[in-house]
């Protein structure tokens, strides 16, 4: 290996040494060969008399001083060639003496020599390039074949005293390997080869004792650890939807997902019950429409309140009961915190709408309710008075005031309801079912109510929006329609919330300036908060139809009331 290393750098060496004096002879050659053509085109310069003849002689001189050219002085150059290079220089300085002289057409006869002189240089420099590119082949090829002879004794020996015995090594370790411990290797050489030989078969004699015994008990702890592992890590991941900060139907269908990856569970069905509203479901893993004597069906109560079912399909091997358990427990939480969130969201939407109610029956109410008195104190006092045409006057004015104030107290009264409206109980439904009750109590027609959403997928802002135009638009209908139907129906698909209320009344011209008394406006301005699109369909004598209609986004913002 030594005689190896010590060939490679002498080589290596002489390699470099070569390459880094080789460097500037490819530009030395082409600068030589272009002072020829500069030579020439001195004597053109003559003969034509140009003005750039002093800028190519100052050009001449550049190319012979360059420094590819003044480093042919260097002392690994050849003497002959440094020669030849200081009797270029000697001639040109002779040559320049006549090229600034008046007599310059004698450098038209002594060019041609000076040319001569020159091809002599570049061919010497060319055979010198040569000579160094032969020497570094042959003293490569010795080096590498130096290097070869020796590899070849290295590696007779190394096959034959090391290869041998590790590859019987490595063809028992792979014995070992598939599980086979009689193994017995050449313990004959004393070397460390032999001693490594000896070792390995006592090692090959106690795995063979230990591995019968350990193989199996270790295979049950693994499965066993496995399987606790697994466990642990959905009961984890799915406890950590629970501290979400508001549970939505996102967060079940995540511990659905978690149960579906369970050993042995192959469909799960949910059902979250909702007061007065269409029971939420969600499924993962085979579709269940129906749902058969296979399917294992544990209710979700919590403190002694029914909040849903949970129904699962199981296959061999079977899941572990306690698990399943632990997964009814924890939908049960989800869905029991969902609904104290909602609820405590409502408190804090209804208690800051009471806020604004209070406040204004306790001051724009008042106001208003005193200057009703007041206005009829002013109609009594004007009954008094004995003249008739004073009285006939004021009455108008008078007239005109109290219907105002008549108005605007009627407008306040239904603001205030407005503010007052409720969700009872965190259910959207409840709410909904109050409100039309309340409604078809101040009206002879007939209001049926379809409502097929659910309380978990809508915020609580956005319900409020919801049944503050859901009630807008049916009081429009009992006030304005003269309707004997008023129909309100309100679907979801997987992208969409919509909602219609049609009644069969007598409807209106949606283009006349008394549309604007219907409160459409505020009703486009709800549906734009909810980032819907309202759409109002009616004529003359053909009813209305109002339809809502904007998307559910999990994380949808809606403005405040």
């Amino acid at each position: 290996m030594v005689m190896i290393l010590l060939l490679s750098i002498a080589t290596t060496g002489f390699a470099i040494f070569t390459l880094a004096s080789s460097l500037n002879d490819a530009e030395a050659v082409n600068v030589s060969g272009s002072m020829r053509m500069q030579s020439y085109r001195l004597a053109h310069d003559i003969l034509a008399q140009s003005d750039e003849y002093k800028l190519h002689i100052t050009q001449f001189e550049r190319s012979m001083y360059s420094p590819s050219m003044k480093a042919l002085q260097h002392w690994s150059v050849p003497q002959n060639i440094t020669d030849d290079y200081y009797q270029i220089i000697t001639r040109w300085h002779e040559l320049t003496q006549v090229l600034m002289s008046d007599n310059k057409r004698q450098y038209l006869d002594l060019v041609a020599g000076f040319v001569q002189q020159i091809d002599a240089f570049v061919y010497k420099l060319q055979d010198y390039s040569e000579k160094k590119l032969i020497s570094l082949a042959v003293v490569g090829g010795l080096g590498l074949g130096g290097v070869l002879l020796i590899s070849i004794f290295v590696v007779h020996y190394t096959r034959k005293h090391i290869v041998g015995p590790l590859n019987t090594l490595v063809l028992a370790s792979e014995q070992i390997q598939s599980r086979s411990f009689d193994v017995e290797l050449d313990t004959k050489s004393d070397n460390e080869m032999g001693i490594l030989a000896r070792a390995f078969n006592d090692m090959a004699r106690d795995l063979g004792q230990l591995y019968q015994g350990l193989e199996q008990a270790v295979s049950e702890k693994t499965h066993k650890l496995q399987h606790a592992n697994h466990s642990l890590s959905v009961l984890y991941r799915s406890s950590q939807e629970l501290t979400a900060a508001r549970i939505t139907a996102h967060n079940f269908a995540a511990i659905l997902k978690q149960m579906m990856s369970l050993e042995g569970v192959v469909a799960v069905r949910l059902e979250i019950l909702q007061p007065g509203e269409k029971a939420l479901v969600l499924s993962e893993g085979q579709i269940v429409n129906s749902l058969t004597d296979d399917y294992h069906q544990d209710p979700l109560i919590l403190d002694d309140i029914p909040l849903g079912t949970l129904y699962w399909k199981a296959a061999l091997p079977c899941p572990d009961q306690a698990l399943i358990d632990n997964f009814v427990q924890m939908l049960s939480r989800a869905i029991y915190y969902n609904q104290a969130q909602r609820q405590a969201e409502q408190l804090l939407v209804m208690e800051e709408r009471t806020t604004i109610a209070r406040e204004l029956h306790d001051s724009l109410a008042q106001s208003l309710s005193y200057l009703k008195i007041q206005v009829s104190l002013l109609k009594r006092s004007m009954d008094k008075l004995p003249d008739c045409s004073e009285r006939e006057k004021t009455a108008p004015l008078i007239l005109e005031l109290d219907t105002g104030l008549r108005a605007a107290y009627t407008q306040l009264r239904e603001l205030l309801t407005t503010f007052r409206l409720s969700i009872k109980e965190g259910s959207f439904g409840n709410a909904l079912q109050s409100m039309v009750e309340q409604l078809s109590e101040q009206t002879d027609a007939k209001i049926s109510l379809r409502n097929e959403l659910s309380s978990i997928a809508i915020e609580t802002n956005q319900q409020v929006h919801l049944l503050q135009l859901i009630r807008e638009a049916t009081i429009n209908a009992i006030k304005h329609a003269q309707a004997n139907t008023i129909t309100i129906e309100c679907t979801e698909n997987d992208d969409d919330v919509t909602v219609v209320i049609k009644d069969d009344g007598v409807g209106f011209d949606g283009k006349s300036e008394k549309a604007n008394h219907y409160g459409l406006s505020i009703m486009q301005e709800r549906a734009e908060r909810l980032n819907g699109q309202l759409n109002i369909i009616t004529n003359r004598d053909t009813g209305c139809e109002v339809y809502l209609t904007y998307p559910k986004l999990k994380d949808s913002n809606v403005d405040r009331m």
